[in-house]
Order: structure tokens, then sequence, then C-alpha cells
């Protein structure tokens, strides 16, 4: 069973902005057809690459405003792709990078993307039971 997401507080505006902007990129990638989703969403992450990495904190401050930044008008589910594509993309317009890490797990068998800092901390796989079922990264963006 999926835990629920509730909205943190409401983060100052300096990380709420660009939270909001990643998270309407991110829910525009939608609109493209299944096969052509994921190579968008690597191919955008994989244009922060220059930037300088990003610490654990910042990431974490950023994955939590963009949890708080889910917009009401979006109709459908948002799913974890999208919460780490917008965290990651949140993190370039502040001018640093993170890692975008796809992975899966075999019991019960399910699919996870979460936010990886460039020296190893994990920020979004504890959702989804990760905590119980540990997920094994099978993708990570450099």
């Amino acid at each position: 069973m999926t835990d629920m997401i509730h909205a943190p507080t409401r983060p100052p505006w300096t990380r709420r902005l660009p939270a909001y902007l990643a998270m309407c990129a991110a829910l525009c990638l939608k609109a493209l057809p299944e096969g052509r989703r994921m190579r968008a969403r690597i191919a955008l992450t994989r244009c922060t690459l220059p930037l300088p990495p990003a610490d654990p904190a910042r990431v974490q401050q950023l994955y939590e405003a963009v949890l708080a930044c889910q917009p009401p008008w979006w109709r459908g589910q948002i799913d974890c792709k999208e919460r780490a594509l917008a965290t990651v993309l949140a993190c370039a317009l502040t001018g640093r990078r993170c890692r975008l890490v796809l992975g899966a797990r075999t019991l019960p068998a399910a699919f996870h993307a979460w936010v990886a800092t460039t020296d190893g901390t994990q920020i979004g796989n504890e959702e989804a039971g990760g905590r119980d079922h540990p997920w094994t990264a099978v993708f990570t963006t450099s």
C-alpha cells in the first residue's frame, strides 16, 4: 500500500518559486508520449551536470518545497518521478545540482525514483515503504 504524502509547511518564496517552476516543468513532461517521457527526464537532468554539487541540507529543503508546491489544479496523480525530477530542476534553478536515481525492489515488486546528492545522501527514497523494503538503485544520472 502506498503511503500518503502530506504537504509540509509553506516554505519561503526563495525555495517556493524554483520548486513551483520545476514542478510545472516536470508535469509538462507528462504530456509527452509514454516512450519519450523517461528520455526527456534524463536529458533534463544531464543538462545540470556543469553546475556545482549541492549540499544535502539544500536538497532536502528543496524536496520539501516541491512537496509543498504540488499544484491543486493538477487533476492527475503526481508520481515520485515527477517529484524527483522537480527537485533536480529546482536545485538547478538555484545554481546547484543533484542526481536523479531510478530504483526497484523485488518483494513487493515496485519501481521508485528519488534524489541523491553527490556525496551519496539519498532524499525521497523512504517513500512507498522504503524503510521496510529498501530500494536498489538501477540508474543514476552522473
